[in-house]
């Protein structure tokens, strides 16, 4: 069975390429909150580095990256606390 983690992973590795992926699942720090599942999946901590984010700002890394995970985040993730980084930054 494939969790929501292993699915951010995959799509982030497909499109970006990045030299370092950090996916780690925080739901168990939100427990009872709004859009907190008991089976947890559903708050992530994101620390991407790619290239592919050299030369591009902040706000247009974010989108790339919520475009590139747009069915998790319409659905079982709650909450994505995002950090897109280029090499060397």
């Amino acid at each position: 069975m494939t969790t929501i983690s292993d699915s951010i992973r995959t799509k982030l590795t497909d499109a970006f390429a990045p030299t370092r992926l950090e996916v780690v699942d925080d739901s168990a720090r939100h427990a009872g909150h709004a859009g907190a599942r008991p089976g947890g999946q559903s708050h992530f901590n994101v620390l991407i580095e790619s290239a592919a984010f050299a030369g591009v700002g902040r706000v247009a890394r974010q989108r790339q990256v919520y475009a590139a995970l747009s069915e998790e985040l319409a659905g079982p993730v709650h909450a994505l606390s995002l950090k897109a980084l280029a090499p060397g930054e």
